[in-house]
């Protein structure tokens, strides 16, 4: 028992050090302490002291660590509050973990800037770093090193990350080129339902790849002698499937053509990437890509990936939702048009600045000014398409738009099983909707919300929408184990509360 509670805390300290983008060479400097002593502590194989827990807390400036053990991350809101001012958008989840996936391809140094330090990012890194790869935050935690190893030592994967994230998946990719036998952890992430990776797989053996699944494991088996030998058609538009796929053919020496594969904003900063490692891709951002693969990558490759335009609908809908005056910063704008098509039908009043270019010199972003406005519901149902249509994961944030606005909105979420359930979880708010079968709900509006203290949904994006509710309740709400939001933004409740909210994050102890 004993030990459990030295692996709790050094979890909860490492978990701190990460947040706060140090090294352990630079938390055993601000401790007087070795490196060494550090890595003991973080893998629960010393003993600490009150004491140590305390300074620990005090350089990380974290209550999580001088309180040692703590439960799950709660959050207080307080509606009702006017948000004013502008935010920024942060790099994109998505992107960023398709990115840290890819650079499995490479022998050489990757330098990836204003990487999202969010949960995902973090469960990753913990399955790079115990397979031998070499990551660190510089430039005062805002960009992320990234050495691999001559050899990965697969049998030393840290499955209780791996299990987390369903982006584990996307390591088949990259490890089909470095090694004939392997074994990953089944893929995890959020709970939408029944999803396979069969798509995967359909594209996958065109490369010589087999995977059984036994004992919660993917054994994977390469035959070196099969490759593509005519264009490999995915059975799934899927923006992994088309990743995994592009891993895959970026170190086949030759010519490989995808066809159905997505346009959408990961794939596109995939590409780039790509690119910059010297692999020709020819058809970006349209559904048939060429990829110029080559057998070896050994180059020092430094990439910014571009803004996450599901986070800017986040704090759109925020805006909206509040009733509020927000600009909202660095808007990837080419994968924002039909969301804004549609809210401008609706009635939305906003602006838009003139274009510019992201860090990656290809994403155009615009600055996006919301102001209060009187909604009325759409004629049609909400749906999404894959790009360039509306985005799959900008459908939530309409459930919480409609309920503001006047009339009833249909929400038809055709591709995940479970995710239109959640967003019935508003009603616990003062929504109303209807759930018509596990894909569609009828939204009505307008919406008088009310406080309510409820648990996370275990889905992401229906897990925002419910905060955003809570930021337009009367009173006072609690939002309980907001891990899944954690996920996927970067102090969300931080940022939110910089241009007027009320949010206090909070532990049970």
């Amino acid at each position: 028992m004993a030990d459990d509670y030295l692996v709790r805390i050094g979890k909860l300290i490492r978990d701190a050090r990460q947040h706060r983008g140090w090294t352990q060479t630079q938390l055993a400097e601000a401790l007087a302490t070795s490196q060494s002593a550090v890595n003991r502590i973080e893998r629960g194989n010393q003993n600490i002291s009150l004491e140590m827990i305390a300074r620990i807390g005090e350089a990380l400036d974290s209550e999580i660590v001088s309180l040692g053990y703590a439960g799950p991350m709660h959050l207080r809101v307080v509606g009702r509050r006017r948000l004013s001012g502008a935010i920024d958008v942060k790099t994109s989840k998505n992107a960023c973990v398709a990115l840290l996936c890819a650079s499995l391809l490479n022998k050489g140094r990757t330098v990836l800037r204003r990487v999202a330090r969010i949960e995902e990012v973090f469960r990753l890194l913990e399955v790079l770093n115990s397979i031998g790869v070499r990551t660190r935050w510089i430039n005062d935690g805002v960009d992320l090193e990234i050495v691999p190893p001559a050899e990965l030592d697969m049998e030393s994967i840290d499955a209780e990350a791996a299990i987390r994230t369903r982006s584990i998946i996307m390591f088949l990719g990259p490890l089909l080129h470095r090694m004939d036998r392997f074994k990953l952890p089944y893929a995890g992430g959020c709970d939408l339902g029944t999803r396979t990776i069969e798509p995967h797989m359909i594209a996958l053996r065109r490369f010589g790849l087999e995977v059984t699944a036994t004992d919660n494991l993917y054994h994977a088996q390469v035959e070196r002698s099969v490759s593509p030998d005519r264009p490999i058609v995915l059975t799934e538009r899927g923006d992994t499937v088309t990743e995994n796929a592009l891993l895959a053919a970026a170190r086949h020496d030759g010519v490989t053509v995808i066809r159905n594969a997505s346009s959408n904003y990961m794939v596109q900063d995939l590409c780039f990437f790509l690119e910059a490692l010297g692999v020709r891709v020819d058809g970006i951002g349209t559904t048939t890509l060429t990829v110029h693969g080559i057998a070896q990558i050994d180059v020092d490759v430094d990439y910014s990936p571009s803004e996450d335009p599901v986070e800017a609908m986040s704090l759109l809908a925020a805006a909206v939702v509040t009733e509020s005056e927000l600009t909202i910063r660095r808007v990837p704008i080419e994968f924002m048009e039909i969301e804004l098509a549609v809210l401008e039908e609706m009635g939305l009043d906003h602006d838009r600045s003139a274009e510019y270019a992201a860090d990656n010199g290809r994403t155009r972003l615009v600055d996006l000014t919301v102001r209060p406005s009187k909604l009325e519901a759409p004629i049609d149902k909400i749906h999404p398409m894959p790009f360039p249509g509306l985005n799959i994961d900008n459908v939530p944030f309409f459930a919480a738009i409609a309920a503001t606005a006047q009339g009833k909105t249909l929400i038809h979420d055709w591709v995940y099983d479970n995710r239109a359930i959640y967003l019935t979880d508003l009603n616990r708010l003062g929504g109303r909707l209807q759930l018509l079968d596990p894909h569609r709900v009828l939204v009505e509006g307008p919406t008088r919300w009310r406080a309510a203290e409820m648990m996370c949904p275990p889905a992401l994006r229906p897990a925002v929408v419910v905060l955003l509710a809570m930021m337009a309740a009367e009173g006072t709400s609690v939002l309980r184990n907001v891990y899944v939001i954690n996920r996927g933004y970067e102090e969300l409740a931080e940022r939110l509360n910089s241009v007027g909210a009320q949010i206090e994050i909070f532990r049970d102890i």
